[in-house]
C-alpha cells in the first residue's frame, strides 16, 4: 500500500513560515491550510512560499475589497491601500456611471467599484497579457477587459464620456525598485512598479489624456506616494481638471482627484 506524508500541523506551518522570515506567520499558515485541497498541495505551497513567492500568488487569489480576487503569478497583487482609491470613486460616481480602470492588472479596482454601483459601464485595459488574462476572469459580466497601452485600447465611443477614470499607475521610481522587497521586485512585472525617473511618468501619460475621455463633472483618481503628492497635485492641475489630494492614514494612502470642469 502507497504510504503518504502527513499535513503538516499548524504548529509547523507557523514554525516553517517564521524561519523563513514571514511576519505574519500565523496568518499565512491559516490561510494556506483553508485553501489547500490536500497534504501535497499543502506542502507544494508551503514550499512556494518559504521560497519567497507572494502569497496571493501562492494561494491564487487575494483579498480586496472584501472579495476575493484571483491573482496569477507575475501579475501585480492588489493593495490594501488601494481599497481607498475605490471608495474615492464609489462616492463619486453617479448612477449609470461609465468606469475606465487603467493599468488594472487583476481588475480588482474595476470590479470592486462596480460591484458597490447599482449600474456601471465598465471598461479596463492593461498592457501585460498576463494580467488581460486573469483580469478577464475576475471582472467577468461586470464588463470588458482590453489589451494594451494605457487609452489606446479602449472604444473610441468613450472619449468624452467617462465618469470615473482609475489608473493605479506604477510610481515607484525607477533607482527606487530595487530596494523593494523581493516579493514584488522578482514577482511582479517591472512595467507594474517602475514609474520612470521621479516615478510619475506614467501618470503625466494619463493625465495628458484624461480631459480628452472625461466627461464634464468626472474624475480621474490616481493612487501616488505622499512625497509625491505635492508634484502629482499639480501635474492633474496643470492639464486643466480641478486638482486635490485625499489621505487615509490608516491604510498609508494618498490619492489624487482631478475633476473635469462641468
Amino acid at each position: 500500500m502507497q504510504e503518504f506524508a502527513p499535513s503538516p500541523t499548524l504548529p509547523t506551518l507557523v514554525t516553517t513560515l517564521r524561519a523563513a522570515g514571514c511576519v505574519f506567520a500565523e496568518d499565512e499558515a491559516e490561510l494556506l491550510l483553508s485553501t489547500a485541497t490536500g497534504p501535497a498541495e499543502l506542502a507544494t505551497m508551503l514550499e512556494r512560499r518559504v521560497a519567497g513567492l507572494p502569497l496571493e500568488h501562492v494561494l491564487g487569489w487575494a483579498e480586496f475589497c472584501g472579495m476575493r480576487i484571483a491573482v496569477d503569478p507575475g501579475v501585480f497583487v492588489p493593495r490594501r491601500r488601494t481599497e481607498f482609491l475605490v471608495r474615492q470613486a464609489a462616492a463619486l460616481a453617479p448612477d449609470g456611471a461609465v468606469v475606465v480602470d487603467l493599468c488594472c492588472g487583476t481588475g480588482a479596482l474595476g470590479k470592486a467599484l462596480a460591484a458597490s454601483l447599482r449600474e456601471v459601464e465598465l471598461h479596463a485595459a492593461d498592457v501585460e497579457p498576463a494580467a488581460v488574462s486573469c483580469a478577464r476572469r475576475n471582472v467577468g459580466a461586470h464588463g470588458t477587459v482590453h489589451e494594451g497601452d494605457l487609452f489606446e485600447p479602449l472604444p473610441r465611443s468613450l472619449r468624452g464620456r467617462v465618469d470615473v477614470l482609475l489608473a493605479n499607475v506604477p510610481y515607484v521610481p525607477t533607482d527606487d525598485v530595487e530596494l523593494l522587497p523581493a516579493e514584488a521586485r522578482i514577482h511582479e512585472p517591472r512595467v507594474a512598479l517602475d514609474g520612470g525617473g521621479d516615478g510619475l511618468d506614467v501618470m503625466r501619460r494619463v493625465v495628458a489624456g484624461a480631459t480628452d475621455w472625461l466627461a464634464p463633472g468626472g474624475s480621474l483618481l490616481v493612487e501616488t506616494s505622499e512625497r509625491q503628492a505635492a508634484r502629482a497635485e499639480e501635474t492633474v492641475g496643470s492639464s486643466g481638471l480641478v486638482a486635490r489630494v485625499v489621505v487615509s492614514e490608516e491604510l498609508y494612502a494618498t490619492v489624487v482627484i482631478g475633476t473635469r470642469p462641468r
